[in-house]
């Protein structure tokens, strides 16, 4: 029963709360788009939350990390240099990458980790995107306490599509644990049990009020409805429709391992799928360099369009499905296809809400719903004229959501549920995004200081 309890309160870790617009604009960049540039030193810093001092990882010993700010159109290059005992990687969550994919960050998937004491420049520009979007770790749990906001104003001389604010702040929800959160997830990775839930919920990296030792007046509340400000370039005719199912699982103690190795439920190890299909990451290459320089060996193209299996996905699921199959596995998909993905929770073992964010793409919200996906009936909810531009759906508790994008960004795009222990247990897949036609429908080529593995 703890084990069910603990799972049914996820980390949540970070959520970033804030404007959350992203709106395409195809017009040309202005001539004075500007190049920022910035230095991140990873470190431990030595952090006092709810009356405890820790050696906490940050970036240039600042818990939140520093806020960036930029227009669209700007350009970015951040030098990233790994002073602590971790490896590391910074994700730039919800921007686009567009052809450089290698800036994108993802651990295994689009670059090896930097190594402490190595060092890698991420070098990429801001196009057709405004609002505001988050920094963060993708490297174990270190996006506990690595994390930022990342400001994207409309380009100077343009306005976003609503009322100037007398005042702007951005806002970050996170968690605190008064322990090192690599320590929490490589015991549950060793126990094979749920990791031990956070102490703290925080915002700018403050817990609330009625924490020990807590900062005052922290605490607030929010509500928003969003949908685009004008009619959306949503894909009609569809190339591609993929149905994949998201949940958790548990897997048989293997033979040999000790007890101690298998604290779930019933002696059993957590794990988690997409569509049957448990996420492992490679270790000796990236998937995007073993995609660019073609090296066998390191994935396979398979991943499956619809789970292998049709069943009652919200209703009682036969144990004979709870555990999935492990693989390194994606999707290919043709430069320029209109893709639909009906994403569907499952109940196995128990159902969950999942934020399921997609590297590399906006995508729209076309319909949100409650049991199974009825293609028929549900169809009918679709809204293909106004839908919210996303690159995070939040696949409801016993439900269901659809999006739809077109694949013109070439890469290695992972898709993953932004809880880190779902990650961590393998709720992921990627899709592979096949080059176009000539240069400027190509990945770039990757840069020279392009960790290795």
């Amino acid at each position: 029963m703890d084990a069910l309890n603990s799972i049914a309160k996820p980390s949540c870790f970070l959520l970033l709360l804030g404007l959350l617009l992203l709106f395409a604009n195809a017009t040309p960049l202005l001539a004075h788009a500007k190049t920022h540039y910035h230095d991140f030193v990873v470190q431990a810093t030595k952090v006092k939350r709810l009356c405890k001092t820790h050696n906490t990882i940050t970036v240039n010993g600042m818990y939140p990390g520093p806020t960036l700010e930029v227009n669209n159109g700007d350009s970015l290059v951040i030098n990233v240099v790994n002073r602590a005992r971790y490896n590391v990687t910074i994700h730039w969550h919800g921007i686009r990458q567009m052809r450089t994919g290698w800036a994108d960050g993802p651990e295994f998937v689009t670059q090896c980790p930097i190594r402490p004491g190595g060092s890698y420049t991420y070098r990429f520009t801001i196009e057709g995107q405004e609002g505001t979007l988050w920094w963060h770790a993708h490297s174990s749990w270190l996006r506990a306490t690595v994390y930022g906001a990342l400001i994207i104003y409309p380009k100077q001389g343009s306005s976003y599509p609503f009322p100037k604010p007398n005042r702007q702040t951005p806002l970050l929800l996170g968690e605190w644990w008064d322990a090192n959160p690599i320590d929490v997830v490589r015991e549950a990775t060793r126990t094979g049990a749920s990791p031990n839930v956070s102490d703290a919920f925080t915002i700018n990296g403050q817990p609330g009020d009625l924490y020990n030792c807590s900062a005052k007046a922290t605490a607030t509340a929010f509500t928003t409805s969003l949908r685009s400000p004008k009619k959306a370039e949503v894909p009609t005719d569809i190339d591609e429709s993929l149905f994949i199912t998201v949940g958790l699982g548990l897997n048989k103690c293997p033979k040999g391992v000790r007890k101690s190795n298998c604290q779930g439920p019933n002696g059993t190890r957590f794990t988690a799928s997409m569509n049957n299909v448990s996420f492992v990451l490679p270790s000796n290459f990236s998937l995007l360099q073993a995609h660019q320089q073609r090296i066998p060996g390191v994935f396979t193209a398979d991943f499956p369009a619809k789970p292998p299996v049709k069943f009652d996905y919200t209703g009682n699921v036969s144990r004979a499905l709870w555990q999935p199959i492990r693989g390194t596995k994606v999707h290919k998909l043709k430069y320029g296809a209109r893709v639909q993905v009906v994403l569907q929770g499952t109940s196995i073992f128990v159902t969950e809400n999942h934020p399921i964010h997609l590297h590399g793409y906006d995508f729209y919200i076309v319909a949100e719903g409650f049991g199974n996906f009825n293609p028929k009936a549900d169809s009918k909810k679709f809204n293909l004229i106004d839908p919210p531009m996303r690159n995070t759906a939040s696949v409801p508790v016993g439900g269901w959501t659809v999006i739809r994008f077109v694949a013109d960004n070439p890469g290695v795009w992972l898709m993953h549920c932004h809880l880190d222990v779902h990650i961590t247990w393998g709720l992921a897949m990627a899709f592979l995004v096949e080059n176009g036609v000539g240069e400027l429908q190509s990945l770039q080529p990757p840069p020279s200081d392009l960790p290795l593995c």
